[in-house]
């Protein structure tokens, strides 16, 4: 971590489970921020999730602080309360009456510490669904992302938990504005992230094309294409690699790498949309000259000319990737009682830096319960 990071001195007090909210405290953690988790005394139950969900405690956990409190007896509560005393944000993702039925509600936060950021991780803004349970499957198939992702009758839910993480992603993004608005003015704020808008905003390229055209987009598997070549092919090998040409310039780049001169010459391909239109018969055309041809020479040709092009990888590929494991891109956790892992930090830099906490490892069930705790209780 650089010094002076944005965040360094703010305390995050983090009260959820899942992605969307512990993606939230990551950002702020990775941003220097010291983000403590609140854990009830079994633990979060993400750290026992197998086969798919087994990644999501570790991803998102990193460099925090873990402080058991059960909350159901009054000195958990008690301790609760101290340790927000001493907080500039809040993130939580419990139901509104669950919270406010232990008094921690965001209004009850607000009215005795007016200086706090309270972070909420919901599946819906307040309105007619507020008190639905949602999950990122649940959202995609609300908004039509399913719908646009999978061919006609068959929606399809996107391959990561993408809404959950970019709903965490938008909670940080809310926090950090309000965390400089209390710079002017001392006040804190409620902050409220739903899922659904979230899944909402990443499809409304698609409403908005109904709400000006009046015409619906078809699914992604069956779209309507905008480029003369947009698609996906073997090479001699029987590798996939997805290539494109989205330019009139391009598209000679291509056609004389593949040594098409037929296509290239032909008077009735030499703009974008006779290209586009052609595809039924240019596009069996490319993919027979590309099977022809070994991937490794492509990707060379495709990288030299800057055609757009990419092998189909699998994610546990990336390991593997030299562009991956460039200095930064990569970074390493210890895992109690699991395996040492390394995962992705923030996709951006500062002066050539990726911003990183202090430590990326995972903490041990209420590994900083006493030391955090006899702090609070000797300032009581």
């Amino acid at each position: 971590m650089r010094k002076n990071s944005p965040l360094d001195g703010m305390r995050v007090v983090e009260m959820s489970h899942m992605i969307m909210g512990p993606s939230c405290g990551m950002f702020l953690g990775f941003l220097g921020a010291e983000v403590i988790k609140v854990e009830p005394p079994e633990g979060d139950k993400t750290r026992n999730l197998t086969g798919m969900g087994s990644g999501f405690f570790p991803t998102f956990n990193r460099g925090k602080k873990s402080v058991v409190l059960d909350l159901g007896t009054e000195g958990g509560r008690a301790d609760l309360e101290r340790l927000l005393r001493t907080a500039d944000v809040f993130v939580e993702n419990f139901r509104d009456a669950s919270l406010a039925r232990m008094g921690f509600s965001p209004d009850q936060l607000r009215a005795r510490f007016p200086g706090l950021v309270v972070a909420s991780c919901k599946g819906f803004l307040h309105g007619p669904y507020e008190n639905r349970t949602a999950m990122d499957e649940v959202v995609q198939m609300m908004t039509g992302m399913a719908y646009m992702t999978g061919p006609t009758g068959r929606p399809l839910r996107i391959g990561s938990s993408a809404n959950d993480i970019m709903g965490g992603l938008f909670c940080a993004f809310g926090v950090l504005g309000e965390l400089l608005h209390r710079e002017k003015t001392g006040e804190g704020a409620n902050v409220r992230t739903g899922l659904f808008e979230n899944c909402l905003l990443l499809v409304a390229q698609h409403m908005v094309q109904y709400e000006i055209e009046g015409v619906e987009s078809p699914p992604m598997p069956e779209r309507v294409f905008s480029w003369p070549v947009y698609d996906i092919f073997e090479t001699r090998e029987g590798r996939q690699i997805f290539v494109g040409a989205v330019t009139e310039g391009q598209w000679g780049q291509l056609c004389r790498l593949l040594e098409l001169r037929g296509l290239l010459d032909d008077p009735t391909l030499q703009t974008r949309p006779q290209q586009i239109a052609a595809r039924d018969r240019t596009l069996p055309v490319v993919a027979d000259a590309i099977r022809m041809r070994a991937f490794d020479d492509l990707v060379a040709a495709f990288e030299e000319t800057g055609i757009p092009f990419s092998p189909i990888a699998r994610p546990a590929e990336m390991y593997d990737d030299p562009h991956v494991n460039r200095p930064g891109g990569l970074m390493t956790s210890h895992y109690p009682d699991k395996k040492d892992f390394r995962a992705p930090g923030l996709p951006y830099t500062v002066d050539g830096v990726t911003p990183c906490p202090v430590s990326l490892d995972l903490p041990s069930i209420g590994q900083h319960t006493e030391d955090v705790l006899s702090r609070l209780r000797e300032g009581a």
